[in-house]
């Protein structure tokens, strides 16, 4: 953790001591996904993915669209954070998802948002987040139509054969801002 983090109120924090509902966190909450670093970074908005233990590990799967900008962000950096905001940061979060960093200069996208970047670990979060995980990637997998069960997944989702990768990582630290 640097001065700045210390400076916002951020506190180290053991991940399986957090008490986070996932299915609010993620699902209702939404969460931003951002990998790069201060001079080169993209982030965007998810509302689909999972914690919990992978190979005896604290963990994040996060599925990426393989149209989305931030997946060559996420392929090529070893480490990528998962962060959570404050129910008044809903429409940037929002905007982030609904607009392409490829459209923007280089940390134009979140700055646009008004998010203010912050440099974690090797990595990028923003400073208005209420808790950063940062993630080291163990896997990358392409979901595929032919792994998919319930067919209908398919035509709901999938019409566009824009398929998700699934990133399973380790979160090797959490950081949360002090109320």
């Amino acid at each position: 953790m640097n001065d700045r983090m210390k400076e916002l109120g951020f506190a180290a924090v053991d991940v399986k001591a957090l008490d986070i509902d996932p299915f609010t966190a993620i699902g209702d909450r939404w969460t931003l996904v951002t990998a790069g670093d201060e001079t080169s970074s993209n982030t965007m908005t998810a509302s689909w993915g999972f914690l919990g233990i992978m190979w005896g590990k604290p963990a994040v799967t996060m599925a990426i669209r393989q149209s989305r900008h931030t997946k060559s962000f996420i392929d090529n950096a070893d480490r990528f954070t998962v962060s959570f905001y404050p129910d008044d940061m809903k429409k940037a979060l929002g905007f982030c998802g609904g607009k392409s960093g490829r459209d923007f200069e280089p940390n134009g996208k979140a700055k646009a948002a008004g998010l203010t970047a912050l440099s974690v670990d090797g990595t990028t979060a923003y400073e208005e987040a209420e808790l950063i995980l940062v993630c080291r990637k163990m896997y990358a997998g392409m979901l595929s139509e032919n792994d998919i069960i319930d067919k209908s997944v398919i035509g709901a989702f999938y019409g566009d054969k824009d398929w998700h990768t699934a990133y399973i990582a380790e979160i090797t630290a959490a950081y949360q801002k002090k109320v």
